[in-house]
C-alpha cells in the first residue's frame, strides 16, 4: 500500500474507484483482497459497501457477467450489506446480460427489505419488467413510481416510449411524447430515436423529424445515420438528401457512418458516379470508406517519397 502513498480511507476509495472506472478491476481486487483472495496483511482500511459496489461496477463495465455473479454471491458470503446502489448495479447487470426477469426478482427482494428505490433503480426495473412481462406492467410500475413520490426523468419516459414502439403502440408513444414537456421533462434526441427506429412510413418519419427540429431538439449524428440508412434501404433517395442537407445546415461534419449510409443509398439506386464523388470526398477527409465492387479499386495517391 505504501507505494500508492494512501493517507486515509478517502484516498484508498478514490484509487479503487479510478482502477475500476478504467477497467483495472483485477488490480483493484488484489489491493482489497490480496492475490487469489488471500487477505492482504497490508490493508488497513475498512472494506465497506461502497468499495464492494465499485468493484461490482468494474466487472459490469468489463461485461464479465460470470464474475459479476460470483462477486455478488461473495458479498453475501462476506455478510456485506447491499444498499440501493448495489441492487441498482446488479439489476442493470441482469438486464444487460439478457436476464431481465432476474432484475425483476431483485426489485421484489428490495421491496421486501424496505429499500426505497430512486429514479435510476426504477428506470432499470421498468425496462426489465417491460421486456420480461410486457409494456403494460412497465406502465403500471411507472404509475407506482409517481404515486410513491419518485419523480420520473427523461430516461424514464424514453424507456416507456421505446417499449411502446417495440410493441407497435405508436399512438401511445406519441401521447407520451406530447405529455413530456407539460410534465417538465423535455424530450431529447434519444426520445425521438426510439420512435424513428420503429416507424416504417417515410412521410411520417420526415414529419416527426421536422417536429423534432422545430421543438428545439438537435438530432445527434446517430439520428442522421439511422434515418439515411432506413430511407436508403427502402430505396427512397430524396429523403436521404433531405436528412443530409439538414445535417450540413446544423453544422455537423459527416462521419464515416454518415458517408457510408449516403454512398450505399446512391449505389443501390445505380448512381455510381455521384457515389464515387462522395467516396473520394470521404477519403480526402481521412475517413474509412467501405470497399465497394461497384466503385472499383481505391486510388492511392503516392507522395514524392514513394516514387
Amino acid at each position: 500500500m505504501e507505494q500508492f502513498n494512501l493517507k486515509d480511507e478517502t484516498s484508498f476509495s478514490n484509487l479503487i474507484d479510478a482502477l475500476c472506472e478504467y477497467k483495472h478491476v483485477i488490480e483493484a481486487e488484489e489491493l482489497c483482497f490480496g492475490k487469489n483472495n488471500n487477505k492482504t496483511k497490508d490493508l488497513v482500511f475498512v472494506l465497506n459497501t461502497k468499495i464492494y459496489n465499485m468493484i461490482l461496477r468494474g466487472w459490469f463495465k468489463m461485461g464479465w457477467w460470470s464474475k459479476c455473479r460470483e462477486f455478488w454471491e461473495e458479498m453475501d458470503k462476506m455478510c456485506v450489506y447491499k444498499d440501493l446502489h448495489s441492487y441498482s448495479i446488479y439489476m442493470d447487470i441482469q438486464c444487460k446480460s439478457g436476464k431481465p426477469w432476474k432484475a425483476v426478482k431483485l426489485y421484489k427482494e428490495m421491496k421486501k427489505k424496505g429499500i426505497k428505490l430512486d429514479v435510476v433503480a426504477y428506470n432499470t426495473v421498468i425496462r426489465a419488467i417491460g421486456i420480461s412481462e410486457g409494456v403494460d406492467m412497465a406502465v403500471s410500475l411507472y404509475r407506482e413510481m409517481v404515486e410513491l413520490g419518485c419523480e420520473p426523468n427523461v430516461a424514464t419516459y424514453n424507456t416507456i416510449v421505446k417499449l411502446l414502439c417495440d410493441n407497435w403502440r405508436y399512438k401511445e408513444a406519441y401521447k407520451i411524447l406530447g405529455q413530456m414537456s407539460m410534465k417538465g421533462c423535455e424530450p431529447n434526441a434519444i426520445t425521438y430515436n426510439c420512435i424513428f427506429g420503429s416507424l416504417e412510413q417515410p412521410k411520417e418519419i420526415l414529419k416527426l423529424f421536422d417536429r423534432m427540429i422545430e421543438s428545439g431538439v438537435r438530432p445527434r449524428m446517430d439520428t442522421y445515420v439511422m434515418l439515411m440508412r432506413k430511407f436508403g434501404r427502402w430505396g427512397f433517395l430524396r429523403p436521404v438528401f433531405i436528412v443530409w442537407k439538414k445535417m450540413e445546415e446544423h453544422g455537423l461534419s459527416p462521419d464515416e457512418f454518415a458517408y457510408n449510409a449516403l454512398i450505399d443509398a446512391l449505389v443501390q439506386k445505380g448512381m455510381v458516379d455521384m457515389a464515387r464523388k462522395y467516396d473520394e470526398e470521404m477519403l480526402a477527409r481521412g475517413l474509412s470508406a467501405k470497399p465497394r465492387v461497384e466503385l472499383g479499386p481505391k486510388v492511392v495517391t503516392r507522395g514524392p517519397e514513394n516514387g
